[in-house]
C-alpha cells in the first residue's frame, strides 16, 4: 500500500491499484489523503500535455513544507488518470 510520509505523519495511504504513476510521480486518490495534513497555496504551474496544476502547502506538527502537493483540477485528455488525485514531493517520502 503506497503512502506519502512527511515530518514522521502518513498523509496520505491507499491500495496499489488505486494510485497513478505518471513521470515518476504517485498520485494518490484524494480520499486517500490527510485533508487535515493541506493547506491551499496561490502557486500554480502549467505542463503542456497534463495543464495547470495547483499547489497546496504540507503541515504537520506546526510545520509546513511549502507547495509540497498538487494536483491537476481539470487535466487535459491525455492526463484524464491523474483526474481527482494528488501527488508530493520536497522531501515527503513515498513508500511502496
Amino acid at each position: 500500500m503506497p503512502k506519502a510520509i512527511w515530518n514522521g505523519t502518513v498523509i496520505a495511504d491507499a491500495p496499489a491499484d488505486a494510485v497513478e504513476i505518471v513521470e515518476g510521480n504517485v498520485y494518490f486518490p484524494v480520499g486517500a489523503v490527510n485533508s487535515a495534513c493541506l493547506q491551499a497555496s496561490d502557486h500554480h504551474s502549467f505542463c503542456p500535455w497534463k495543464g495547470t496544476a495547483n499547489y497546496h502547502h504540507v503541515v504537520v506538527a506546526g510545520e509546513v513544507n511549502q507547495n509540497a502537493a498538487w494536483h491537476y483540477p481539470d487535466p487535459k485528455d491525455a492526463a484524464r488518470n491523474i483526474a481527482g488525485r494528488i501527488a508530493f514531493w520536497r522531501g515527503v517520502q513515498i513508500l511502496p
